[in-house]
Protein backbone atom coordinates (compact mmCIF):
# COMPACT_ATOMS: atom_id res chain seq x y z
CA UNK A 1 0.00 0.00 0.00
CA UNK A 2 1.45 3.35 -1.04
CA UNK A 3 1.50 6.36 1.26
CA UNK A 4 -1.25 7.93 -0.84
CA UNK A 5 -3.38 4.78 -0.63
CA UNK A 6 -2.84 4.64 3.13
CA UNK A 7 -3.82 8.28 3.49
CA UNK A 8 -7.05 7.73 1.55
CA UNK A 9 -7.88 4.59 3.53
CA UNK A 10 -7.39 6.40 6.84
CA UNK A 11 -9.35 9.42 5.65
CA UNK A 12 -12.10 7.07 4.52
CA UNK A 13 -12.44 5.82 8.07
CA UNK A 14 -12.36 9.28 9.60
CA UNK A 15 -14.96 10.65 7.20
CA UNK A 16 -17.37 8.05 8.59
CA UNK A 17 -16.76 9.18 12.16
CA UNK A 18 -20.20 10.73 12.41
CA UNK A 19 -23.16 9.59 14.48
CA UNK A 20 -26.86 10.22 13.94
CA UNK A 21 -27.47 11.22 17.58
CA UNK A 22 -24.84 13.96 17.80
CA UNK A 23 -27.23 16.77 16.76
CA UNK A 24 -29.28 15.93 19.87
CA UNK A 25 -26.25 16.68 22.05
CA UNK A 26 -25.25 19.83 20.18
CA UNK A 27 -28.87 20.98 19.90
CA UNK A 28 -29.85 20.60 23.53
CA UNK A 29 -32.34 17.79 22.96
CA UNK A 30 -30.75 15.50 25.55
CA UNK A 31 -32.40 16.09 28.93
CA UNK A 32 -30.08 17.78 31.38
CA UNK A 33 -30.62 15.01 33.95
CA UNK A 34 -29.28 12.41 31.50
CA UNK A 35 -26.30 14.34 30.19
CA UNK A 36 -24.09 12.85 32.90
CA UNK A 37 -24.31 9.44 31.18
CA UNK A 38 -22.49 10.74 28.13
CA UNK A 39 -19.82 12.59 30.10
CA UNK A 40 -19.16 9.68 32.49
CA UNK A 41 -18.80 7.11 29.74
CA UNK A 42 -16.54 9.35 27.63
CA UNK A 43 -14.32 10.04 30.61
CA UNK A 44 -13.96 6.41 31.70
CA UNK A 45 -13.70 4.94 28.22
CA UNK A 46 -10.75 6.98 26.99
CA UNK A 47 -10.49 10.60 28.21
CA UNK A 48 -9.07 9.72 31.64
CA UNK A 49 -6.45 7.38 30.18
CA UNK A 50 -5.68 9.16 26.93
CA UNK A 51 -2.10 10.13 27.91
CA UNK A 52 -1.39 6.48 28.71
CA UNK A 53 -2.90 5.31 25.42
CA UNK A 54 -0.65 7.62 23.40
CA UNK A 55 2.34 6.64 25.56
CA UNK A 56 1.80 3.03 24.52
CA UNK A 57 2.63 4.06 20.95
CA UNK A 58 5.65 6.01 22.19
CA UNK A 59 7.27 3.15 24.09
CA UNK A 60 7.24 0.76 21.12
CA UNK A 61 8.26 3.28 18.46
CA UNK A 62 11.84 2.89 17.17
CA UNK A 63 11.86 6.20 15.27
CA UNK A 64 13.22 9.13 17.27
CA UNK A 65 11.45 11.83 15.23
CA UNK A 66 8.10 10.15 15.81
CA UNK A 67 8.80 9.55 19.50
CA UNK A 68 9.43 13.27 19.96
CA UNK A 69 6.04 14.10 18.47
CA UNK A 70 4.28 11.44 20.55
CA UNK A 71 5.92 12.42 23.82
CA UNK A 72 5.02 16.07 23.25
CA UNK A 73 1.42 14.94 22.89
CA UNK A 74 1.69 12.87 26.07
CA UNK A 75 3.29 15.78 27.93
CA UNK A 76 0.50 18.17 26.97
CA UNK A 77 -2.26 15.68 27.77
CA UNK A 78 -0.69 14.67 31.09
CA UNK A 79 0.33 18.12 32.31
CA UNK A 80 -1.21 20.81 30.12
CA UNK A 81 2.26 22.30 30.10
CA UNK A 82 1.94 23.78 26.61
CA UNK A 83 -1.53 25.28 26.89
CA UNK A 84 -3.61 25.27 30.06
CA UNK A 85 -1.23 24.28 32.86
CA UNK A 86 -3.40 21.36 34.01
CA UNK A 87 -3.81 17.78 32.78
CA UNK A 88 -6.45 17.48 30.07
CA UNK A 89 -8.40 14.74 31.91
CA UNK A 90 -8.71 17.14 34.85
CA UNK A 91 -9.88 19.90 32.52
CA UNK A 92 -12.54 17.57 31.14
CA UNK A 93 -14.02 17.30 34.63
CA UNK A 94 -14.67 21.03 34.57
CA UNK A 95 -17.63 20.27 32.29
CA UNK A 96 -19.58 18.15 34.80
CA UNK A 97 -18.36 20.31 37.69
CA UNK A 98 -19.70 23.42 35.99
CA UNK A 99 -23.00 21.66 35.34
CA UNK A 100 -23.39 20.84 39.02
CA UNK A 101 -22.84 17.11 38.65
CA UNK A 102 -21.40 14.98 41.44
CA UNK A 103 -17.73 14.60 40.52
CA UNK A 104 -17.46 11.54 42.77
CA UNK A 105 -19.42 9.64 40.12
CA UNK A 106 -16.48 10.00 37.75
CA UNK A 107 -14.21 8.10 40.14
CA UNK A 108 -16.24 4.89 39.87
CA UNK A 109 -17.90 4.73 36.46
CA UNK A 110 -19.36 1.41 35.40
CA UNK A 111 -18.87 1.12 31.67
CA UNK A 112 -21.91 0.18 29.65
CA UNK A 113 -21.46 -2.99 27.53
CA UNK A 114 -20.72 -1.27 24.22
CA UNK A 115 -18.47 1.23 26.00
CA UNK A 116 -16.54 -1.67 27.50
CA UNK A 117 -16.21 -3.24 24.05
CA UNK A 118 -15.02 0.07 22.60
CA UNK A 119 -12.31 0.27 25.26
CA UNK A 120 -11.31 -3.34 24.57
CA UNK A 121 -10.84 -2.47 20.90
CA UNK A 122 -8.70 0.53 21.86
CA UNK A 123 -6.61 -1.62 24.19
CA UNK A 124 -6.16 -4.26 21.49
CA UNK A 125 -4.80 -1.62 19.13
CA UNK A 126 -2.45 -0.03 21.66
CA UNK A 127 -1.08 -3.12 23.40
CA UNK A 128 0.96 -5.66 21.46
CA UNK A 129 0.65 -3.94 18.08
CA UNK A 130 3.21 -1.86 16.15
CA UNK A 131 3.47 1.82 17.00
CA UNK A 132 1.73 2.71 13.73
CA UNK A 133 -1.44 0.93 14.84
CA UNK A 134 -1.42 2.48 18.31
CA UNK A 135 -0.72 5.95 16.94
CA UNK A 136 -3.40 5.78 14.25
CA UNK A 137 -6.10 4.74 16.71
CA UNK A 138 -5.12 7.32 19.35
CA UNK A 139 -3.78 10.37 17.52
CA UNK A 140 -6.00 9.98 14.47
CA UNK A 141 -9.25 8.34 15.49
CA UNK A 142 -9.66 9.39 19.12
CA UNK A 143 -8.30 12.92 18.66
CA UNK A 144 -9.58 13.48 15.13
CA UNK A 145 -12.89 14.27 13.48
CA UNK A 146 -14.63 13.64 10.19
CA UNK A 147 -12.99 16.84 8.93
CA UNK A 148 -9.47 15.38 8.83
CA UNK A 149 -9.15 15.94 5.10
CA UNK A 150 -9.20 19.64 5.86
CA UNK A 151 -6.01 19.15 7.90
CA UNK A 152 -4.25 17.96 4.74
CA UNK A 153 -6.02 19.84 1.96
CA UNK A 154 -6.63 23.58 2.19
CA UNK A 155 -9.55 23.22 -0.24
CA UNK A 156 -11.41 20.75 1.99
CA UNK A 157 -13.74 21.79 4.83
CA UNK A 158 -12.04 22.17 8.19
CA UNK A 159 -13.40 21.35 11.61
CA UNK A 160 -16.02 24.00 12.52
CA UNK A 161 -15.01 26.28 15.37
CA UNK A 162 -17.90 28.33 16.70
CA UNK A 163 -17.43 31.08 19.31
CA UNK A 164 -17.16 29.72 22.83
CA UNK A 165 -20.46 31.41 23.66
CA UNK A 166 -22.09 29.06 21.15
CA UNK A 167 -20.64 25.90 22.69
CA UNK A 168 -23.59 23.51 23.19
CA UNK A 169 -22.96 23.10 26.92
CA UNK A 170 -22.96 26.87 27.34
CA UNK A 171 -25.84 27.62 24.99
CA UNK A 172 -28.25 24.86 26.02
CA UNK A 173 -27.20 23.79 29.52
CA UNK A 174 -25.85 26.96 31.09
CA UNK A 175 -22.23 25.91 31.52
CA UNK A 176 -20.18 28.94 32.63
CA UNK A 177 -17.64 30.02 30.02
CA UNK A 178 -14.76 29.65 32.47
CA UNK A 179 -15.43 25.91 32.58
CA UNK A 180 -14.41 25.57 28.92
CA UNK A 181 -10.73 25.34 29.77
CA UNK A 182 -10.36 22.05 27.88
CA UNK A 183 -12.01 23.48 24.79
CA UNK A 184 -9.62 26.42 24.91
CA UNK A 185 -6.63 24.11 25.37
CA UNK A 186 -7.70 21.96 22.43
CA UNK A 187 -8.06 25.00 20.21
CA UNK A 188 -4.57 26.14 21.15
CA UNK A 189 -2.74 22.87 20.44
CA UNK A 190 -5.00 20.81 18.21
CA UNK A 191 -3.69 22.23 14.94
CA UNK A 192 -0.16 21.13 15.69
CA UNK A 193 -1.38 17.77 17.01
CA UNK A 194 -3.33 17.07 13.82
CA UNK A 195 -0.37 17.99 11.61
CA UNK A 196 2.02 15.91 13.72
CA UNK A 197 -0.27 12.87 13.67
CA UNK A 198 -0.54 12.81 9.91
CA UNK A 199 3.12 13.64 9.37
CA UNK A 200 4.29 10.79 11.60
CA UNK A 201 2.06 8.20 10.00
CA UNK A 202 2.38 9.19 6.35
CA UNK A 203 6.12 9.83 6.45
CA UNK A 204 7.28 7.09 8.82
CA UNK A 205 4.79 4.21 8.91
CA UNK A 206 6.22 0.94 7.61
CA UNK A 207 4.32 -0.27 4.53
CA UNK A 208 4.19 -3.73 6.08
CA UNK A 209 1.99 -2.35 8.87
CA UNK A 210 -0.42 -0.38 6.68
CA UNK A 211 -3.03 -3.13 6.43
CA UNK A 212 -3.05 -3.58 10.21
CA UNK A 213 -3.48 0.17 10.68
CA UNK A 214 -6.53 0.26 8.45
CA UNK A 215 -7.98 -2.92 9.97
CA UNK A 216 -7.73 -1.57 13.51
CA UNK A 217 -9.09 1.81 12.45
CA UNK A 218 -12.11 0.11 10.89
CA UNK A 219 -12.64 -1.95 14.05
CA UNK A 220 -12.38 1.18 16.18
CA UNK A 221 -14.94 2.98 14.03
CA UNK A 222 -17.35 0.05 14.20
CA UNK A 223 -17.08 -0.20 17.99
CA UNK A 224 -17.33 3.58 18.38
CA UNK A 225 -20.58 3.68 16.40
CA UNK A 226 -22.04 0.91 18.56
CA UNK A 227 -20.86 2.75 21.67
CA UNK A 228 -22.52 5.96 20.50
CA UNK A 229 -25.74 4.04 19.78
CA UNK A 230 -25.64 2.83 23.37
CA UNK A 231 -25.03 6.32 24.76
CA UNK A 232 -27.90 7.70 22.69
CA UNK A 233 -30.26 5.05 24.01
CA UNK A 234 -29.13 5.59 27.60
CA UNK A 235 -29.81 9.32 27.18
CA UNK A 236 -33.34 8.60 25.99
CA UNK A 237 -32.81 9.13 22.26
CA UNK A 238 -34.14 7.19 19.31
CA UNK A 239 -33.62 7.50 15.57
CA UNK A 240 -36.51 8.63 13.44
CA UNK A 241 -37.38 7.37 9.98
CA UNK A 242 -35.64 10.42 8.56
CA UNK A 243 -32.46 9.47 10.43
CA UNK A 244 -32.72 12.37 12.87
CA UNK A 245 -32.67 11.86 16.64
CA UNK A 246 -35.68 12.46 18.84
CA UNK A 247 -36.39 12.10 22.54
CA UNK A 248 -38.40 9.01 23.40
CA UNK A 249 -41.46 9.42 25.55
CA UNK A 250 -40.92 8.20 29.10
Amino acid sequence: MSSEDLKEALLGVMERKSHWAWPAFTGGIVPRERLHVHLEQEYATYVRDFPVLVARAYVVCPIAAVRRELIENVYEEETGGISAGRPHPELFLEYPRGLGMAIERFERVDLLPAARRFREVIDAATLGEPWEVAASVTTLFLEGTRFERGELDAAAPRRPQAPLEEHPLVKHYGLPLERLALTRAHRQVEGSHRAAAWRCLLEHAAPAHAAAMVRHMEATLESWLAYRDEIASACGLARGEDGAPYLRET
